[in-house]
């Protein structure tokens, strides 16, 4: 993938996240794609992907993903990014976070998200979601 369409999936993918419909962000993913976040299991399949990404969205009602950078690794891109969002779901604390971590990209033939390995410093999250407002 040249680097414009590449920036172009990316931000658009960022926007998927932002949308509040987890299907969007689903669709990125070829049929079987599959993402894993740090050492959790991978979500496989366009439905898995949709809850887990609900997840998220249901946790973080204003969750906005900005995309940092995007880097082109031959076959693969690593995705660079930063959430922020108020943890206001059900059961939330009411603290706003922000998280800063990054994806490598496998895509698939069809240009689609075949992998998506995230990386994020989940104590740091916890941390956020826990103590006190880190909002400034």
């Amino acid at each position: 993938m040249d680097s414009r369409k590449l920036d172009e999936f990316a931000s658009n993918h960022s926007a998927a996240w932002c949308s509040q419909h987890a299907e969007r962000v689903a669709s990125f993913f070829a049929e079987n794609g599959s993402p894993k976040i740090n050492d959790g299991t991978p979500a496989v399949g366009r439905m898995a992907i949709t809850e887990s990404a609900q997840g998220f969205m249901t946790a973080f009602p204003d969750l906005v993903v900005h995309m940092d950078r995007v880097i082109a690794k031959g076959a693969k891109a690593e995705y660079h990014w930063t959430l922020t969002g108020t943890h206001s779901g059900p059961g939330g604390s009411g603290k706003f976070v922000r998280i800063s971590g990054f994806e490598e990209w496998r895509f698939s033939p069809d240009g689609l998200l075949g992998e998506s390995l995230g990386h994020f410093d989940a104590s740091d999250d916890e941390c956020q979601v826990g103590a006190g407002d880190r909002s400034s």
